[in-house]
């Protein structure tokens, strides 16, 4: 039995220019709309989740491949790379348990529907629609002219994006969370 791939959208943008906000908004929209959602972000730096000292630190700094910690709340599995190229966007998509909608942060060069974030307080603020016929919306906190036959939408109006996303990728009705084993979506204070 081979995994279907799950529905995908993407949210692209220079650094500082409202991509995280949008996606965590996004996130908690679909969750509490029922949906299981699941995230991928691709840093352009280093990173560790891990604290130093703690024995999970510890297997890995001892050389372990793969770490993974388990709780009564959540696993995370740390595997480290030691000279291998990082995976690509699909064998990180194939790690994913099943989900009704997987949304992207950064990956800007990959074949997905995306929403392009814009801000006029970002550092660069070139855009990226007219070279990436992925983008098939913009969502800013400013006025843009150079939008073409693209949707534009407020960077802050996430349940129109939200309603945006869902008939983009055809999202179905969510997936029955009590049968699934989830308890019902939690209420977030953003």
């Amino acid at each position: 039995m081979t995994k279907s791939r799950p529905k995908i959208f993407g949210i692209a943008g220079w650094k500082n220019s409202g991509k995280t906000g949008l996606a965590v908004r996004l996130v908690a929209e679909f969750t509490q709309r029922g949906y299981r959602i699941s995230t991928i972000k691709h840093a352009h730096h280093d990173f560790d989740i891990d604290k130093v000292g703690a024995d999970s630190f510890r297997h890995r700094e001892a050389g372990a491949h793969e770490v993974t910690i388990v709780s009564g709340t959540r696993y995370a599995i740390m595997h480290e790379l030691r000279g291998t190229p990082e995976p690509s966007f699909e064998e990180i998509l194939a790690r994913l348990a099943p989900c009704d909608l997987v949304l992207i942060e950064g990956y800007k060069r990959e074949p997905i529907p995306k929403i392009e974030a814009r801000r006029l307080e970002a550092a660069k603020r070139e855009p990226l629609a007219p070279q990436d016929p992925h983008i098939v919306a913009i969502a800013a906190d400013h006025a843009v002219e150079d939008a073409g036959p693209l949707t534009v939408f407020d960077l802050n109006d996430t349940l129109a994006i939200a309603d945006f996303i869902a008939a983009k990728v055809g999202l179905g009705k969510p997936t029955n969370r009590k049968a699934a084993g989830f308890p019902a979506a939690p209420a977030i204070k953003l």
